[in-house]
């Protein structure tokens, strides 16, 4: 006889959004399920968190759990181009917030998140993959098939899709449209970095941009390993030939700035490629249902946006659904789409900014405006909500306008 269970919340994928999600919810006493395609530990991108999503991790009591394991600080980000640097520091942003976070290996990052929720009795149900959805008379009907082919049912209030790629209601409910992001594509591994400088300059994450839309990732972690890819238009990183890794090999010639450091050091797994990466929906929610993070969004990792929208996402959703069971009601086109869809507008613009080359314009310009500076900062550090930032209130003009006034400072200086 096949197995059913009922609960309130069925959260599918066990990753920071997950998580968040489930944290929340176990917290304010729902019972709650989650179901998890892989096994953990497992390998994944998204290896550099912006401050943003620590105030997640503290609302939901996650956050000591994850400063035990030492993961490395980041404290800002640094760009180069050529003998150009343009490097961000958290501390000095316009907006009050976190001042750092972490540059994580996601295998080791998310299997202390889901260890920690195991711990305190969260129901997480690894190598489950969910292949059907019903929705019937106010709950849903979902079923999950484990790895010896069996099949169960889990009756749910309320799912949560925090699958990331894997986009499980996105597939089975139509739910994608094409991204308005320019179609890049990444490749990436990690190497264990015995070459690593000594002090600050072996610990900062740096993105070295070698062409106006190409650029190297460079993710020092804590237990001696690094994490290398390059970003690049989908059809330029198809151009290079043979292995994955012989790919990589080629385009790291490429970093003036790295090639020395990691050229002779073995790739710990064969490069992966993740094509298109720029993911979009037609909607965030519907009827006992909604997408978080990656499931909903993915706009570029050049600002490494991905898991605080996951968290945020997860975390505002929990609150709402909450808020829903306990028989208030919520707008969810306001209180959750519009806002979310909000913060997403907003890092497009500086995602599509960055690859027109207008970003960069003001990044390497030759002279600094610190107030622009960290305003930009404040966006970077993912706090895109807050309105009294001009570079978030007026940030579909802003930029054009900043990088339009840089070009004419630099034809003056030349003329």
């Amino acid at each position: 006889m096949e197995k059913k269970e009922k609960v309130d919340v069925l959260i599918i994928g066990a990753g920071p959004s997950g998580s968040v999600a489930a944290s929340y919810l176990f917290n304010e006493g729902f019972s709650v399920k989650v179901v998890e395609k892989n096994k953990f530990p497992r390998f994944v991108i998204g290896e550099s968190l912006i401050p943003r999503c620590m105030d997640h991790f503290e609302a939901v009591g996650l956050l000591d759990c994850l400063k035990e394991k030492g993961f490395e600080i980041k404290t800002g980000a640094r760009f180069l181009q050529g003998a150009k640097a343009c490097e961000f520091d958290f501390s000095k942003k316009h907006t009050d917030g976190w001042s750092w976070t972490w540059q994580v290996p996601r295998a080791d990052f998310d299997k202390t998140l889901t260890d920690e929720l195991t711990n305190r009795g969260v129901d997480i149900d690894f190598e489950k993959e969910v292949t059907e959805v019903d929705f019937v008379d106010g709950s849903s009907i979902t079923t999950i098939l484990d790895k010896e082919g069996n099949t169960s049912k889990i009756e749910a209030r309320f799912i949560i899709d925090s699958s990331g790629f894997g986009r499980v209601l996105p597939r089975l409910l139509d739910l994608d449209k094409p991204s308005e992001i320019p179609k890049h594509s990444s490749i990436f591994t990690h190497v264990k970095d015995v070459n690593r400088p000594e002090g600050w300059e072996g610990h900062r994450i740096t993105f070295d941009i070698v062409s106006k839309e190409t650029w190297l990732w460079v993710i020092p972690f804590s237990n001696g390993y690094t994490s290398i890819g390059y970003v690049g238009p989908t059809e330029y990183l198809a151009s290079f030939k043979g292995t994955n890794t012989e790919k990589l090999q080629e385009m790291m010639k490429l970093s003036d700035h790295y090639y020395e450091r990691f050229k002779d050091l073995p790739y710990e797994f064969e490069p992966r490629v993740v094509k298109n990466i720029a993911k979009s929906v037609k909607q965030l929610y519907g009827d006992g249902y909604v997408l978080t993070g990656n499931s909903a969004e993915f706009l570029d990792p050049v600002f490494s946006s991905g898991v605080a929208f996951a968290t945020e996402s997860a975390h505002l959703s929990a609150k709402l659904i909450a808020k829903e069971l306990r028989g208030q009601s919520v707008d969810w086109e306001t209180e959750y789409s519009e806002y979310i869809l909000e913060g997403v507008r907003v890092f497009s613009t500086y995602v599509k900014e960055w690859y027109t080359g207008n970003l960069q314009k003001i990044f390497f310009a030759d002279s600094e405006n610190p107030v622009i500076k960290s305003q930009i900062c404040a966006v970077l550090a993912g706090y895109v909500w807050d309105k009294t930032n001009p570079f978030v209130k007026n940030h579909h003009r802003l930029v054009k306008t900043v990088a339009h006034i840089t070009d004419m400072e630099k034809e003056n200086a030349n003329s």
